[in-house]
């Protein structure tokens, strides 16, 4: 029982990462380009550095999104069809 639940655990997990690493190496990304851009330029602005993440987490949650419901639907079916056996008692 314990097992199971520790399996269950792990694979929300996985999930959770594959799901939010694209989203976070898109912040990154994009947030390491607007600090060099505003290095250069020496613009010190605070919206500037958090609308740009912000409209690329956008774009990539409208082109992204039915593949992140893909693998969160095929958790939520792989995990509900076995919680069964983590309430059950030997």
């Amino acid at each position: 029982m314990f097992d199971h639940a520790l399996q269950l655990s792990q694979s929300a997990m996985v999930t959770a990462g594959i799901v939010l690493m694209p989203l976070l190496a898109v912040s990154l990304i994009v947030g390491l380009l607007v600090g060099i851009f505003q290095a250069t330029t020496q613009i010190q602005e605070m919206t500037l550095s958090f609308l740009p993440k912000l409209a690329a987490l956008g774009i990539i949650l409208y082109i992204g999104g039915p593949w992140f419901l893909r693998i969160l639907v095929g958790l939520m079916q792989r995990d509900l069809s076995t919680f069964w056996q983590v309430g059950n008692l030997p």
